[in-house]
């Protein structure tokens, strides 16, 4: 809120060149804020799409968790106003290699009652189908 004060001060006061910087940093600050979520959404994503490749089975929790993440990802993704996307293809791409590490290490707690680290459960699985797998889901 304090921002949109100062960025309202600048207007008044003619200091464009200041408040095209505000506007700048606004937008960067929402861009990370929809990234963050992203990405929060991406490690429930890979979570459970790891707990299916590791146990050979899914449950009807499991594809609901898949399906709301992925709607959710596409809905944060998505500018309203302007059209096109916060995050490019590349973009999502990193975000899911990122959201990997914290997913595998959930997953190691719950994969198997929790009887393989991080490490041993990682051999178990295609760690490079998985985040394909992810992205073509966001993607479609």
């Amino acid at each position: 809120m304090e921002e949109l004060l100062t960025l309202r001060q600048y207007i008044e006061e003619k200091k464009y060149d200041q408040a095209l910087e505000l506007v700048a940093e606004l937008e960067e600050m929402s861009k990370e804020d929809k990234l963050n979520k992203i990405f929060s959404y991406g490690v429930i994503l890979l979570l459970h799409l790891i707990k299916q490749e590791a146990e050979k089975r899914t449950t009807r929790s499991w594809d609901f968790s898949i399906y709301n993440s992925i709607k959710e990802i596409k809905k944060i993704n998505k500018r309203r106003k302007s059209g096109g996307y916060y995050a490019t293809e590349e973009e999502l791409k990193e975000i899911m290699i990122d959201a990997f590490d914290t997913a595998i290490r959930k997953a190691s707690l719950e994969v198997f009652e929790g009887k393989f680290s991080p490490e041993e459960l990682i051999i178990q699985i295609d760690s490079n189908l998985i985040q394909s797998s992810a992205l073509k889901l966001i993607l479609s």
